[in-house]
């Protein structure tokens, strides 16, 4: 199986994983939109290293056409597809979205409809920790129930879930989706709250710290997600004979569909991240603390989430 198809590329995780397969040997076809919810040429800068690579071909569409994405699969005909693209940010979701519904769920029923109709032996897709909304037990387990989203993008995502659990019971397809938990590394995305500290540090801004500083959350390096994606990859998943429908395990299934956290499972104290990136930049930083209702956190917790 060494045609693989990754989606969204040109994004964070996706070029760190289009970058590792192609190093190890395997020919990847990549597609992404290139929107501008970040910096473009962020984007672009990491396609360019992907284009070096003579085993790596790129497809710039929009998986919610659905022409465009039939013929991306034909170009392709992939062995396994790793769906990672989205339209990303949590809190964007509260002012556009439509966006969602477009990237999160049409696009993800083309890419559905391209495995069933091209028997991709294997779909890996992108969920995400904040499907868990919210859940306040903890550690968090993919055996919880998560049918409470506190956001839109959370709920597009749990849906994505549910979406792919429909192929694989009607079709057989095999599924495996994986919840992240707050990527950090190399070539990220501007838009999480570490860079946004840090910009705010460089530029001698203060920092809004809400709920008092008394907030924590699980930091994954993109290392270990790419490590996590790349082993889960080649292990299809199979029915789980010991699940029954009296008993609901939300992680197996009576059809081949898995789903799996990967995180550290070590939260970070807010106040103790923002130290590490003071001691690092050698420069101070003045902290604006207020407190807030949970009404008004829910809102702003969502700058930590993927």
């Amino acid at each position: 199986m060494n045609n693989i198809l990754v989606t969204g590329a040109a994004g964070f995780v996706g070029y760190h994983l289009a970058y590792r397969l192609l190093s190890d040997g395997l020919m990847v076809a990549g597609a992404d939109n290139l929107n501008n919810y970040y910096d473009v040429a962020l984007k672009e800068s990491r396609l360019s290293r992907l284009m070096q690579n003579p085993r790596f071909a790129f497809s710039k569409m929009d998986l919610s056409d659905r022409a465009a994405a039939a013929d991306l699969f034909n170009q392709a005909n992939p062995d396994i597809v790793v769906h990672l693209a989205a339209q990303a940010g949590v809190r964007h979701s509260l002012v556009d979205p439509y966006a969602y519904v477009q990237s999160n769920l049409l696009a993800f029923l083309n890419v559905l409809e391209g495995c069933r109709r091209h028997r991709v032996k294997h779909l890996v897709f992108a969920s995400s920790s904040s499907v868990y909304g919210a859940n306040t037990r903890m550690p968090f387990s993919v055996h919880h129930n998560v049918d409470h989203p506190v956001s839109f993008y959370a709920a597009t995502k749990k849906a994505g879930e549910l979406m792919a659990h429909s192929y694989s019971a009607l079709y057989g397809l095999p599924c495996t989706g994986l919840r992240f938990f707050t990527v950090y590394g190399p070539w990220g995305r501007p838009d999480m709250a570490m860079f946004i500290f840090t910009r705010a540090i460089l530029e001698g801004r203060p920092i809004d710290v809400f709920n008092d500083g008394h907030m924590q959350r699980d930091f994954t390096y993109i290392d270990d997600i790419i490590e996590g994606i790349v082993r889960v990859m080649s292990h299809i998943p199979k029915p789980n004979p010991d699940w029954h429908g009296d008993r609901l395990d939300p992680a197996t299934s009576f059809a081949p569909y898995r789903i799996f956290n990967i995180g550290n499972n070590n939260p970070v104290d807010l106040l103790h991240l923002i130290e590490i990136l003071e001691k690092n930049l050698g420069r101070s930083v003045k902290k604006i603390f207020s407190p807030c209702s949970l009404e008004m956190f829910l809102p702003l917790m969502l700058t930590w989430m993927t």
